[in-house]
């Protein structure tokens, strides 16, 4: 493990304000999901369901936005790009507080659709900052900091709630996510080498001593990505999705059995606790989920070869399952730390091989589709996760995300070896 490789990451600029920016740009994305509930059940007087119903509809225009919100960061640069998430992010959600049920599920889709998409840009932008060999490293250190934020994000929209109102806690909401834009636009990351600007100069300047990616960091690479025969389909039918082959499908089905889990999880969190009475302790839960997040990120972030995140999806499905059986809040929290030490990895793994196996010229639009597959999971394990809940209770909703994402990871790791058997053996013809 090298651990330096962070002191060297962090000692460039650039690197270090765009992931502080990244910080800073999550945390009111992540106070919006709390404020929104709150917004709908004490605000306007209606259910959990119906709150449930606002935050799958902005998960339904984020999914569906992504890859276009990707695109256009590929075609007309990042500024021009963000211009109207800034405009909707701070249109939307200063009208959707006033709005009835009906229309508020409609501006939740639309506020989704053009949310700014820090994610796919910052993952965008460190893929372009530095060099193959050390993006492990920059994805685990926006990892971590994705972790962080998570952390402060759920109690700032509570406080906001509380001590303001709802209504008012929204509109701060979408002008705070309206300056996270604004901030991505003045620093302006590179989203392809040698754009003509001081900031991607001086990313050179910096990182022109650190080391390539090795040999067997690219014959890895090599085998993983496979041949581009999905691609070419795609590429005769849809050539602007000529970039998929069969490494981006696995990597797209590994980010959406990590959303399914982590959703999975919340829920299956919050079902726990109410039936032993401590759902005021689920911040200590979340806490140690977190932290153990984090450490599992720096960790992995450290290593000298890759891991690829199926294997590692597989793991944490598998040891999510245990955390039904949890009783009260602190075997709980204990059994959220196995699990919770491969979420970034399998986050910062999945991001590395999109980097790997897409042009720079493409890659916006494929971290697009890859925030959108992890959305997708997100809006899937809660609901699936829930119902088994319903059934049989908690211990039925760990159980069902948790073999749901390794079945996922499994068949992924199947066709990944059949796709190298066929290149090895090749058919005559």
């Amino acid at each position: 493990m090298n651990f330096a490789g962070y002191r060297e990451l962090l000692s460039i600029a650039p690197v270090r304000r765009l992931l502080l920016v990244a910080m800073l740009a999550r945390i009111p994305h992540a106070a919006a999901g709390v404020l929104v509930t709150l917004h709908v059940v004490d605000t306007m007087g209606l259910g959990y369901g119906a709150a449930g119903g606002v935050a799958a509809a902005v998960t339904v225009g984020i999914a569906l936005g992504a890859p276009w919100r990707g695109k256009r960061v590929d075609l007309v640069g990042l500024r021009r790009a963000l211009i109207p998430s800034v405009i909707s992010e701070v249109a939307v959600w200063s009208v959707a507080p006033f709005l009835g049920y009906q229309l508020l599920l409609v501006a939740a889709v639309i506020g989704g659709l053009f949310s700014v998409p820090i994610f796919s840009v910052v993952r965008q932008a460190l893929g372009v900052m530095v060099p193959p060999a050390k993006r492990r490293t920059a994805y685990a250190l926006d990892a971590v900091g994705a972790e962080l934020t998570f952390m402060v994000g759920p109690a700032a929209g509570v406080l906001l709630a509380t001590t303001l109102h709802s209504v008012a806690g929204l509109i701060l909401i979408g002008a705070a996510s309206a300056v996270a834009g604004l901030l991505l636009m003045w620093f302006n990351p590179p989203t392809r080498s040698g754009q003509p600007d001081s900031y991607q100069q001086d990313v050179n300047d910096e990182v022109a001593s650190m080391e390539e990616l090795s040999p067997a960091e690219a014959a890895d690479s090599q085998s993983f990505a496979g041949t581009n025969a999905v691609g070419r389909f795609w590429g005769r039918t849809r050539g602007n999705l000529a970039w998929l082959n069969v490494g981006v499908i696995a990597v797209l089905g590994a980010s959406l059995g990590a959303g399914l889990v982590l959703s999975g999880t919340d829920v299956g969190i919050v079902a726990v606790l109410r039936d032993s009475g401590q759902i005021s302790e689920m911040g200590i839960v979340l806490v140690f989920w977190c932290a153990a997040s984090v450490v599992g990120g720096l960790i992995y972030g450290a290593l000298s070869r890759p891991v690829n995140p199926l294997w590692m999806l597989a793991a944490m499905a598998v040891l999510t399952i245990p955390m039904g059986f949890a009783t009260d809040t602190w075997t709980l929290a204990l059994y959220s730390i196995p699990p919770g030490l491969l979420c970034a990895p399998v986050l910062t793994s999945s991001a590395e091989r999109i980097a790997e196996l897409v042009a720079e010229k493409r890659r916006g639009e494929a971290m697009g589709w890859y925030g959108s597959s992890l959305t997708l999971g997100s809006a899937v394990g809660a609901p699936f996760g829930g119902m088994m809940i319903d059934a049989v209770g908690p211990w039925g909703g760990f159980t069902m995300i948790g073999v749901l994402a390794a079945v996922l990871a499994l068949a992924g790791l199947l066709a990944q070896s059949l796709r190298r058997r066929s290149l090895r053996y090749p058919a005559s013809v």
